[in-house]
C-alpha cells in the first residue's frame, strides 16, 4: 500500500465525513489505554489531545494503514479542563482502540474497566483511576446492550459514581445535618436508570440499597432520631428484598442501630426504652445468625448480640471507636 499522503488524509477525512451522516448505524468505540491523538497518522505529527480510557469516541471516520500500522480517524470527547470536555478528531493507534465492531469487545472493555478499578482501591494507584473504570463499565453496558456482561457493568458503574459522589458530600459541612432532606443530596440518576432496567433482580436491589444513604444520617450528634429512623428503613429494605446480597448486611445495620440506641437512651436516663432497644436488636441479630449462617454478618451480628447481652457498650463515649455506619 503506498504511503499515506498527511494532507491527501485531511481530504479523505472531509470526505468521510460528508458521508458518514448516511450510515445507518456508525462504529463506536473507546480505548482502553490513555492514548494521543495526531493531526495526522504519524507519531511525529502535531498532537491535538488525548483520548483517556472509558471515554465515548461516537464516530471512527477512517481507518489506514500506514508502514504497517494501524491508524483510525476518530472523533473523540477529550478533557478540556477540570469538569469540561469537547469534541476533537485525531488521528489515533487503532490497536488502542476498542469499538462495537471488535471481537469480544464487552469483554475487553469490561476487563480493562475491572483491571482500573483495583488500580483505584490500591495505595498509590493510578489517578483517575476510579473515573476510568466507571466510564468504561458504562461503555459496556453502552455499546453491548444484549451482553451477558452489561447489568453488572451498568452496576459496576453507578456504584463507582455514587460512591464518589458520595464522598464529596461527606465532606461539605451539610452532611452534619440531621435530617438528610437538609443536606446535598447524592444523584440517583444511573440507579434508577438500573432500577428500571433490570427490576426484580439483584442489581435492582444493590441500586436500592445504596440509594438508601439519601435517607440515612451521616452524623448522629448523640441523639435517637436518626438510629430510630435508619433502623426502620434498614429492615424494611431487608423485609423487601429477602434475596438481595445486600440482606443480611440491611438487617445487622438494622440491629446495630437498636444496640447504639441502647446506649443513647441510656444518656438520657430512659430506661424503658433502652430495654425496649435491647429486645428489639437481639431480635434483629438472632435473625442474621439464623438466616445467614454462611456469611461474615453471622459472626459479626453474635458479637452484636453478645455486647448487648453484656452491657458492653458500642456507641458513645464507651466507645470511643463507634460510628453511625458500621
Amino acid at each position: 500500500m503506498p504511503k499515506y499522503s498527511k494532507h491527501a488524509g485531511f481530504l479523505l477525512a472531509t470526505l468521510f465525513f460528508a458521508t458518514a451522516s448516511f450510515a445507518a448505524d456508525p462504529e463506536r468505540g473507546t480505548v482502553i489505554r490513555e492514548t494521543p491523538l495526531y493531526v495526522s497518522p504519524d507519531l511525529s505529527s502535531q498532537r491535538v489531545g488525548t483520548a483517556t480510557r472509558g471515554r465515548d469516541i461516537p464516530l471512527i471516520k477512517e481507518r489506514s494503514v500506514i508502514d504497517g500500522k494501524p491508524w483510525a480517524l476518530i472523533l473523540a470527547t477529550v478533557e478540556a479542563g477540570e469538569l469540561n470536555s469537547k469534541e476533537i478528531t485525531g488521528w489515533v493507534e487503532s490497536r488502542m482502540l476498542v469499538t462495537t465492531a471488535t471481537p469480544n469487545g464487552d469483554q475487553v472493555i469490561f476487563g480493562e474497566a475491572v483491571d482500573s478499578e483495583r488500580q483505584a482501591e490500591e495505595r498509590g494507584g493510578r489517578r483517575h483511576a476510579a473515573e476510568d473504570a466507571m466510564r468504561l463499565y458504562y461503555r459496556v453496558y453502552e455499546y453491548f446492550p444484549n451482553s451477558p456482561l452489561a447489568p453488572e457493568a451498568l452496576w459496576r458503574a453507578a456504584d463507582i459514581r455514587w460512591q464518589l459522589e458520595k464522598s464529596g458530600v461527606l465532606q461539605r459541612p451539610s452532611s452534619r445535618e440531621l435530617n438528610p432532606d437538609l443536606r446535598t443530596q447524592i444523584g440517583d440518576e444511573t440507579m434508577k436508570e438500573i432500577r428500571k432496567k433490570y427490576p426484580h433482580t439483584k442489581w435492582d436491589d444493590l441500586a436500592a440499597y445504596d440509594m438508601l444513604d439519601n435517607k440515612i444520617c451521616f452524623d448522629w450528634k448523640g441523639e435517637a432520631s436518626c438510629p430510630e429512623k435508619e433502623s426502620d428503613i434498614y429492615e424494611k429494605y431487608a423485609r423487601e428484598h429477602p434475596q438481595s446480597p445486600k440482606a443480611a448486611e440491611a438487617l445487622y445495620n438494622a440491629a446495630y442501630r437498636q444496640a447504639a440506641l441502647v446506649d443513647i437512651y441510656k444518656s438520657y436516663r430512659q430506661t424503658d426504652k433502652s430495654e425496649r432497644a435491647r429486645k428489639k436488636g437481639l431480635e434483629l441479630a438472632q435473625e442474621v445468625v439464623t438466616r445467614f449462617p454462611d456469611t461474615d454478618w453471622k459472626s459479626r451480628a453474635a458479637t452484636l448480640a453478645y455486647a448487648m447481652q453484656q452491657n458492653i457498650p458500642v456507641y458513645g463515649n464507651g466507645n470511643p471507636n463507634s460510628t453511625p455506619t458500621p
